[in-house]
């Protein structure tokens, strides 16, 4: 519980300002840049997590826990001094002392956390769906048939196929499919989360679909959940990536950090509105009111809800551009 907490309080600092200095690095001069590299920021997270994924179980099984855990700890103090030696390479901002706390507290600052906690309750829903990759997702799989090429996947690592997926799909969007949808309308940060909401209602679709010929006897191959798992991939690099930029560009330039946790809140709330729906709809005698594709058709249907209401939501969202003017920027 303890190396659990660290990890917990570390990660509550890691990601609100890594992602905060990824933006940082951008001006008035180049923003146009920051969509691309918010899109190999994330890649770079995900190919981590592939890595991990890889390479964790085959430390645990030919070394034992010892190892296994301590590889990471070491190659996370290598990552921290390489990063701290380079800290002279990187722009960084001000510290904006109790201008953070006037601009938080003032009109545009308020103004502006709520219009972002707008936005944030609904991608709170699409976390909420897209976090069950890692419990009803593999739940139904395991009563899938997982052979694929003679080879027979086990139900957990079927969500492996997402870092990749990520890898895959980050680079084809953002140099494929968004400049030609931006050919036929102007695509916007709101416009691709809405189109990514849209495809989470169709990846849930599917898996519902699924649960439904599980609940009558049949065994659908896997292939099936894996297409649902390319159209859930799909939406969260247009829900995710664009979120991380979305939040950077609307953030007052004094409260980047702290509206970039903000962003990250949504996901524990998604988390949560998922824990609070389990819990309730648990029956004294241990079954489920919402039992077999029922439970998969509710977030659906949710999701639907949402992806109507955003869209109503965001028409009247004005974005804004808030970088840092140069004199603000330092080098060290």
């Amino acid at each position: 519980l303890l190396g659990q907490g660290l990890i917990a309080l570390g990660a509550g600092g890691i990601k609100p300002c890594v992602s905060a200095h990824v933006g940082d690095q951008f001006g008035l001069d180049n923003q146009h840049l920051i969509g691309k590299v918010f899109s190999w920021f994330y890649f770079s997270v995900n190919l981590g997590a592939f890595a991990a994924m890889l390479i964790s179980p085959w430390l645990l099984n030919r070394h034992g826990p010892s190892v296994a855990f301590g590889v990471p700890g070491v190659l996370m103090l290598l990552a921290t001094l390489i990063f701290w030696s380079g800290r002279y390479q990187f722009v960084h901002i001000k510290p904006a002392g109790m201008g953070f706390i006037r601009e938080m507290f003032s009109q545009n600052g308020m103004a502006t956390l709520v219009k972002l906690g707008s936005v944030y309750i609904f991608i709170a829903v699409f976390w909420a769906l897209f976090e069950q990759i890692g419990s009803s997702w593999i739940l139904q799989a395991q009563k899938m048939d997982r052979v694929i090429f003679g080879v027979e996947l086990l139900p957990a690592q079927i969500q492996a196929a997402n870092p990749l997926l990520i890898m895959l799909l980050t680079p084809l969007f953002t140099y494929v499919i968004y400049p030609f949808l931006n050919g036929f309308f102007e695509l916007t940060a709101l416009r691709k989360m809405a189109i990514g909401l849209f495809l989470t209602v169709l990846a849930f679709a599917i898996a519902s679909a699924i649960q439904m010929q599980l609940d009558r006897g049949s065994i659908p191959s896997i292939i099936w959940q894996l297409l649902a798992y390319i159209i859930l991939t799909s939406a969260e690099v247009m829900v995710s990536i664009t979120c991380l930029e979305f939040s950077y560009r609307q953030a007052p330039k004094t409260m980047k950090s702290f509206v970039m946790a903000c962003y990250f809140l949504s996901i524990a709330v998604g988390n949560l509105f998922t824990s609070a729906v389990n819990f309730f709809i648990q029956n004294a005698d241990g079954t489920s009111k919402l039992e077999g594709a029922s439970y998969f058709w509710f977030f659906t249907i949710l999701m639907l809800i949402t992806t109507v209401l955003f869209l109503l939501a965001s028409s009247h969202f004005q974005e804004k551009n808030n970088f840092c003017d140069n004199h603000n920027r330092s080098n060290g």
